[in-house]
């Protein structure tokens, strides 16, 4: 069974709006689990600045199922979190050798890509939705990520 990007968009959309909360799918070279704890009470919702529908928690075999978004400590109020919508692989420049999309102190503006997320052999450029400058780069190039981790703080303006 192959999977591609928009197949799995579509998937994720799907288990999004359904009350499914696990749901794996196995390939020959692929195995997809999606886990979710839908809410007893309504929270207020975290700004993402990042262009992504809301998707459940999606891991690969080769992650471990005990591992947790590290927590972010000491977060300046002014600061906005710039997290990864899904599981992958942090790349700060479209490729080895390259320059890095962004470093800190720069300026971005909204639509700019900032990073690079590899899930199942895909890269998905991240676009910035907010201008603002980049005033912390929390994940090393090259790094898994989980779903919700915080991968960049940028100070809107």
């Amino acid at each position: 069974m192959h999977l591609d990007h928009d197949q799995l968009n579509q998937l994720l959309d799907k288990l999004a709006e359904s009350d499914i909360q696990e749901f794996r799918l196995e390939g020959d070279d692929f195995r997809l689990e999606v886990r979710r704890n839908l809410p007893v009470m309504a929270t207020a919702p975290q700004m993402v600045p990042v262009a992504a529908a809301p998707a459940p928690e999606v891991k690969t075999q080769s992650e471990s199922s005990s591992a947790a978004p590290p927590a972010a400590a000491g977060t300046r109020s002014d600061l906005v979190d710039v997290t990864a919508p899904m599981v992958g692989t942090f790349y700060r420049a479209p490729a080895p050798g390259e320059p890095a999309f962004v470093e800190i102190g720069n300026r971005i503006s909204a639509g700019q890509t900032i990073c690079i997320l590899e899930a199942m052999k895909l890269m998905n450029e991240l676009e910035a939705e907010l201008s603002g400058e980049i005033v912390e780069i929390l994940v090393d190039n090259g790094t898994p990520v989980e779903f919700g981790q915080v991968l960049m703080r940028v100070k809107p303006g």
